[in-house]
């Protein structure tokens, strides 16, 4: 199987489809991995705050010594985590992440949310997630007085001594991006934002496409990332709404093939996270067939503007911290 590519900053090659790798559980995460890169990914999406990385990193390695690929073949994204923004721990944090994936550079390096918080140490917990200090009889989050251009010119030293191809962001909203462009050296190849049919965010797609930055869409399937998580209802999936079912049955896709169809065809990378061989092969069967401008205006309708992944209000409700980045 072999997916396609979008053109990143102006030498890379990010497959638009990639195994997101959060919320796949440790003992299981290495297997996922080589499973789907012998299916065909080519792309992996980590992060420090999903607490998997040596796993993945394990993945990664008993895929190449099994000959499925080679390191130049796979392109690995991970990301700052928000304790890690003061320009003096943004390297330390990509030196852990780099020796917990067993790899010397990153294809992308992305900030995590534009939230700065405290900086724990490594020694005393890692990854460090979002309590300051979880023994706290009522933990909460600690901000921290970081201006998000410090650490953009942290990241951009990333770029200079190799370590990483490509930086950019995520969660990131238009104002934001805007503000970036304006004092970014090197300028953010990829934008990773939650999109689905319920929220499709038309307008940061647009703004993106006009400045040629890349856009890889997190929970492309909506709900079904947040159920889990009690995040969101079954009831809420896209999966169930008739247009996205009538399309299904008419090309004799699934309703998950359908609309993940739809986020690649928009022009995004997508990122669904399974474990499952067969759901691995499902989702990346995306290419024997294309919506048409009806199907795809029927899908984009579905649109509310439903943000799952909310931080004004999960902080709040998880982490006794009002936090909010989104009006």
């Amino acid at each position: 199987m072999t997916i396609p590519t979008l053109d990143v900053g102006t030498d890379g090659q990010m497959p638009v489809i990639g195994l997101g790798l959060w919320k796949i559980d440790k003992p299981v995460v290495a297997d996922a991995v080589v499973e789907a890169i012998r299916a065909g990914y080519r792309h992996l999406d980590s992060a420090c705050d999903y607490g998997n990385e040596k796993e993945v990193g394990e993945g990664i390695k008993r895929a190449i010594e099994e000959g499925l690929c080679t390191r130049e073949d796979l392109w690995i994204t991970s990301k700052l985590w928000n304790t890690y923004h003061h320009p003096d721990h943004v390297v330390m944090a990509m030196d852990q992440t780099l020796h917990d994936l067993g790899v010397d550079y990153l294809d992308l390096y992305l900030v995590h949310f534009p939230i700065a918080l405290e900086f724990v140490p490594f020694e005393t917990r890692y990854p460090p997630e979002w309590f300051y200090d979880p023994s706290e009889d009522m933990p909460v989050m600690k901000p921290a007085r970081v201006p998000l251009s410090d650490t953009w010119k942290a990241m951009e030293t990333l770029v200079d001594s190799g370590l990483t191809r490509h930086i950019g962001v995520c969660n990131y909203g238009v104002s934001l991006m805007r503000d970036l462009l304006n004092y970014a050296r090197i300028p953010p190849a990829v934008l990773q934002v939650e999109s689905h049919p319920y929220l499709t965010q038309e307008k940061l797609m647009r703004f993106c496409a006009e400045e040629d930055i890349a856009v890889t869409a997190f929970s492309p399937l909506g709900a079904l990332s947040y159920l889990e998580l009690d995040m969101a209802q079954a009831n809420e999936s896209v999966l169930v709404q008739p247009a996205v079912a009538g399309i299904a049955a008419r090309l004799g896709k699934t309703p998950a093939q359908v609309v993940l169809r739809w986020g690649v065809q928009r022009g995004n990378a997508i990122i669904p996270k399974t474990t499952k061989p067969e759901r691995l092969v499902e989702n990346a069967s995306l290419f024997d067939f294309e919506l048409s401008a009806d199907d795809m205006a029927a899908i984009n309708a579905l649109n509310k503007n439903q943000r799952f992944n909310d931080p004004g209000v999960f902080t709040e409700l998880a982490f006794n911290t009002f936090f909010p980045i989104y009006e």
